[in-house]
């Protein structure tokens, strides 16, 4: 639940028949869902609606889903879930480097996107517990403030998206400690997270560009090769 309500999910699809089935399925496992069927719609719903997640086509006429999610993340943090058609790599990763949280490939299962849509909403209930979100963070120029989900390195506010925060502050909770990608995925995405695991380096890429680390000489998040990642910045 979110406050007093139960999560709200805008599905945007110009396919009909996959919103009126993804939609079934969320409504099933609870969700309040909204329906958008191209871009233009997409924005509109998202104003009125104020969803927590958006399950987001990437493939759509007119406004694409790219387009979309950077509407999206000009005006806010929410999590996004891109839906594509297309099997490359590349396509995928290229969402994901504008801001959305995870992707799933068409054609896919309703049942396993509602489980990644209850996985990621999950990390914000997991964010929210008491002793958890109290704690300010400090380490050389870098500031992580839990409670407000902020974070400032030398003085200047750093632009963060919800999972990239999250990567971020599981992170520093283990100053040296080596995760590997697995390890980090049940961290932040979800024990059930059953996606592929190249996606945490394209969060930590987009992390380390936001925070202006160097990933050759980092003083953030260093990359244990082989491993997965850990967080080098010393305490203040």
């Amino acid at each position: 639940m979110v406050g007093m309500r139960p999560p709200r999910v805008l599905v945007v699809d110009d396919e009909g028949a996959i919103r009126d089935i993804v939609r079934r399925y969320l409504e099933a496992d609870g969700f309040e869902v909204a329906e958008a069927a191209g871009g233009d719609d997409a924005l509109a719903r998202f104003a009125s609606f104020e969803p927590d997640l958006v399950v987001l086509d990437l493939m759509m006429p007119g406004m694409d889903g790219l387009e979309v999610l950077r509407s999206l993340r000009a005006r806010s943090d929410v999590y996004v879930i891109l839906l594509t058609a297309k099997a490359d790599e590349v396509d995928k990763l290229v969402g994901l480097s504008v801001g959305a949280d995870d992707y799933l490939t068409k054609p896919f299962s309703p049942r396993e996107l509602a489980a990644r849509v209850r996985a990621v909403l999950r990390r914000r209930r997991d964010a929210a517990r008491p002793g958890v979100d109290r704690e300010i963070l400090g380490f050389d120029d870098l500031v992580i403030d839990t409670a407000r989900r902020e974070v400032r390195r030398g003085g200047h506010d750093v632009d963060l998206t919800a999972l990239e925060f999250d990567l971020l502050a599981a992170l520093a909770e283990s100053p040296g400690r080596v995760y590997s990608r697995r390890q980090l995925l049940e961290r932040v995405w979800g024990w059930d997270y059953v996606g592929d695991e190249r996606v945490v380096d394209v969060h930590v890429r987009n992390l380390r560009r936001a925070l202006g680390d160097d990933a050759a000489d980092p003083s953030v998040i260093g990359t244990v090769r082989g491993v997965g990642y850990k967080f080098v910045a010393a305490p203040a």
